[in-house]
C-alpha cells in the first residue's frame, strides 16, 4: 500500500512520525498512562447508539471499574474526518476510543492514528467478528479496529399503499424503479406532495444502495492506481435510471440534510410509501403501522429475479487512538462494548452486531433478511484517500447535479476526473 499523508493537512510531519512509531510498538499499551482509575472518552457518531445504550455503557463501566468513568460523546458525521485529523494527532485532545465509519477507517489506520489491537481479537469475538470489516482494518497482518455494527440496507414499504395502487413487491431492480414511479403517480390516498419513494441527493448511502445493484462503480483499481468508473456503460445506465427516479419517483430529491436525518417521519405521516434504510429505521417506524400490518420489508433486488442486489454495507468500527491517555481502561471499555449484553442490545436496535454470533437478536422482519443483505453488500473504494476526498459533501454535490437534471455523461466525466486526481496522491 502506498504511504499516505492524510493527516498532514492538520498535523505536522513530525507528529505523524510520532503516531506511526507509537502504533508500530503500541499493542494495547498505547499512550503513557497506567493509572488504575480515570476517565475514558468514547466518541460515537450521531444516530448510532440509542440514549439507552449510551447510558448503559456509562453505568455498566462505572459499576465494573469503581472510581473510573466512561464518557460517551456523540459526534456529528458532517466534518468528522477533519475533527479526527486534529484530535487524534494531539495527546491532549485525543479521545481514547472512536467509532469510525468503515469507509473512513483506512484513512487513519494508514497513518498510525490507531493502536495495534491485534492481541484482543479472540477476547472480543474472534472469527465471529464481521470478516470483511476486520480485513479492511488490517495492515501488514496487524488489526487496528474491530467492527461495531453493520448497517444492512433494505426496503421498508407501506403494504396498504402498494395494495391500493395495485403494485406487487418488485423482484428486480428495474421493477423496483417502476414501483416507486407508479406509486407516486397513483398517490392512493390523495396525499399532498406525495412521494413514491424517499430518495435524496444528501443521502449518498441510500442512493448507492440503489445504484450498486445496477453495476455502478465509483472507481476501479488498476494495479496501484485508481481509475474513475462513473463513465462506464453500466455506471451511466445506473445514473440515468437514478435521474429518472429523482424526477418521477420522489419529491424529496433535493431534501435538506436536516430533513434526511429524520426521514422516517415522512413514512410515518404517509408522505412516502418506500424507504431505503438500515434495520434500526424499523424501530423508528410507528408501532401502530406495524401492528396494523401496513409495513413490509424486502431486500433491494438485483437485475436477476429473486436475487438481492449489492447494496452499500455501511457500518462502523471501533478503534483505540494511538494517543489514548487511558489505554488500559480503554481496553476494558472495548471488552464491555463487545460483551454479549451490549452486542445483543445493538441487534435489538436493528443493527447487525459486530459479533455475528448475536445477529439472531436483530429485531422484527428486517432481521430475517439482514444476513442475506450483508452477504451481498459492498463498500466504497478502500483507499485511504476516499474518506477525505469524497466525504458526504462531495458525494452530495455529485448526486445533486444528477437530481437537478444536468447531463449525466458530463457529470460522470467530471466526477471521474476528481477520482483520478484525488485517489492517486
Amino acid at each position: 500500500m502506498k504511504a499516505r499523508s492524510v493527516l498532514a493537512g492538520i498535523a505536522s510531519a513530525s507528529v505523524l512520525l510520532t503516531l506511526a512509531a507509537c502504533s508500530n510498538d503500541a499493542g494495547t499499551g498505547a499512550g503513557d498512562s497506567g493509572d488504575e482509575t480515570g476517565t475514558v472518552r468514547l466518541w460515537v457518531m450521531e444516530g448510532s447508539l440509542s440514549d439507552e445504550s449510551r447510558q448503559y455503557l456509562e453505568e455498566q463501566f462505572a459499576e465494573e471499574n469503581p472510581g473510573s468513568e466512561l464518557k460517551v460523546e456523540v459526534q456529528q458525521w458532517d466534518g468528522i474526518v477533519s475533527k479526527l485529523q486534529t484530535s487524534l494527532a494531539s495527546k491532549n485532545e485525543s479521545p481514547d476510543l472512536v467509532e469510525i465509519g468503515n469507509t473512513q477507517t483506512s484513512t487513519f489506520t494508514s497513518v498510525g492514528a490507531f493502536a495495534d489491537v491485534t492481541d484482543l481479537k479472540d477476547e472480543l469475538g474472534g472469527d465471529d467478528l464481521i470478516p470483511s470489516f476486520v480485513d479492511a482494518s488490517t495492515i501488514d497482518g496487524k488489526i487496528y479496529a474491530y467492527p461495531l455494527y453493520a448497517g444492512a440496507r433494505g426496503v421498508f414499504y407501506r403494504t396498504d399503499l402498494f395494495e391500493q395502487a395495485g403494485i406487487s413487491v418488485p423482484t428486480t431492480i428495474e421493477e423496483f424503479s417502476e414501483a416507486a414511479i407508479a406509486l407516486q403517480a397513483a398517490n392512493p390516498e390523495g396525499t399532498p406532495n406525495f412521494s413514491g419513494m424517499y430518495v435524496a441527493a444528501v443521502d449518498p448511502h441510500g442512493v448507492e444502495s440503489y445504484l450498486f445493484p445496477q453495476g455502478f462503480e465509483y472507481a476501479e483499481q488498476d494495479g496501484d492506481e485508481w481509475v474513475g468508473a462513473a463513465s462506464t456503460d453500466e455506471s451511466l445506465a445506473a445514473l440515468t435510471a437514478l435521474q429518472d427516479l429523482f424526477q418521477n419517483g420522489t419529491t424529496f430529491a433535493l431534501d435538506s440534510q436536516a430533513g434526511q436525518k429524520s426521514f422516517e417521519r415522512y413514512f410515518n405521516e404517509g408522505s412516502t410509501g418506500i424507504l431505503i434504510g438500515t434495520g434500526n429505521i424499523g424501530t423508528k417506524i410507528d408501532q401502530a403501522l406495524w401492528d396494523a400490518g401496513k409495513v413490509g420489508v424486502f431486500a433491494i433486488p438485483s437485475d436477476e429475479p429473486g436475487v438481492p442486489g449489492a447494496t452499500f454495507a455501511g457500518g462502523s468500527n471501533i478503534a483505540m487512538a494511538t494517543n489514548s491517555p487511558q489505554p488500559e481502561l480503554a481496553t476494558k471499555a472495548l471488552e464491555l462494548i463487545f460483551s454479549e449484553d451490549f452486542q445483543t442490545r445493538l441487534a435489538e436496535e436493528g443493527w447487525v452486531p459486530g459479533n455475528t454470533a448475536y445477529s439472531d437478536a436483530v429485531a422484527g422482519p428486517f432481521g430475517e433478511i439482514a444476513g442475506e443483505i450483508i452477504t451481498n453488500s459492498k463498500l466504497t473504494p478502500n483507499s485511504p484517500e476516499w474518506g477525505v476526498a469524497f466525504g458526504s459533501t462531495q458525494l452530495n454535490e455529485f448526486f445533486t447535479r444528477i437530481a437537478k437534471g444536468e447531463d449525466v455523461a458530463a457529470v460522470a466525466a467530471s466526477f471521474d476526473e476528481q477520482v483520478d486526481t484525488s485517489l492517486n496522491k
